[in-house]
């Protein structure tokens, strides 16, 4: 596994706690996000909300939450990277 600083350019919630994203490197993926529904924090409590978690937004590359909860895109491209869900080349998932 390659360690990439990468920033989201694009981010679009889907039904199941998931991201469809891109990365500034051209690859793409579907990450699983339903482990922040697990979190007792007070941050990421909202986020259980499947509606609060369809509101997320890009701020500085990163994927974001109204309530100032984001996701380190380099994390989840590392995550998808790992499971081999990970596209090249812009392909889109």
């Amino acid at each position: 596994m390659t360690f990439k600083l990468v920033k989201a350019i694009n981010v679009k919630a889907l039904p199941g706690y998931r991201l469809d994203i891109a990365f500034s490197d051209g690859s793409s993926g579907i990450a699983d996000l339903s482990e922040i529904t697990l979190s007792k924090g007070e941050m990421a409590r909202p986020l259980a909300d499947e509606a609060f978690f369809a509101q997320v937004f890009l701020e500085m590359g990163t994927p974001t939450w109204p309530n100032g909860y984001d996701a380190d895109p380099t994390n989840i491209r590392m995550k998808l990277e790992a499971a081999g869900q990970l596209l090249m080349d812009g392909a889109t998932a």
